[in-house]
């Protein structure tokens, strides 16, 4: 395996790594220089559009759809379910997978977080960093403003209220809200 390939493994992996990797960065700029094109797109390009974003992201459902702009830092570890709708400014930082299921829906100003960085200020400016996996379930919805930290899973049937922070795992058929967020309703399954 090659030095940039072992890098990639510890950074998808949750090992610890150079977040200042030569390969790294050239695979962020690629990125984002896709996705400048994505979001410059003209909103009636609707094809065009979902061919752009199958090119960028890891896997993703045939019936989708983003409102621009998306943003997002490798894309493909990014997997996707049927019938998504992201609303404006979806932002995952993706250096660890992170999988949504089947109808989901994202508020406006979602953002998901998988990087991981030190506590101290030493180790923090050495760039060493780490990834830890985001997964969202099935009949998930998201609301504007909401923030998930990385690691967390939330089951199925779950309600993200507007403007929380979730921090750790949430299960399935509840309302979840606050920051951090708690569980404030159990629904009907």
């Amino acid at each position: 395996m090659s030095e940039n390939n072992s890098v990639w493994e510890k950074m998808v992996n949750g090992e610890i790594y150079d977040a200042l990797d030569s390969h790294l960065l050239d695979m962020l700029c690629k990125t984002r220089a896709r996705l400048w094109e994505y979001n410059n797109l003209h909103p009636d390009k609707t094809d065009e559009a979902k061919d752009m974003l199958r090119a960028i992201l890891g896997s993703v459902g045939k019936d989708f759809h983003f409102n621009q702009p998306f943003r997002c830092d490798y894309g493909c570890n990014i997997h996707i379910g049927e019938r998504f709708f992201a609303n404006f400014n979806f932002t995952v930082l993706d250096e660890a997978p992170v999988t949504i299921g089947d109808n989901a829906f994202i508020g406006p100003d979602v953002s998901i977080f998988t990087a991981c960085h030190p506590l101290d200020p030493i180790g923090r400016n050495t760039r060493q960093e780490w990834a830890e996996p985001v997964t969202i379930g099935n009949n998930v919805w998201i609301g504007g403003g909401a923030i998930i930290l990385p690691g967390v899973t939330i089951g199925d049937n779950v309600v993200v209220g507007a403007g929380s922070v979730v921090t750790k795992d949430v299960p399935s058929d509840v309302v979840v809200a606050g920051n951090p967020a708690k569980i404030i309703k159990t629904l009907k399954s």
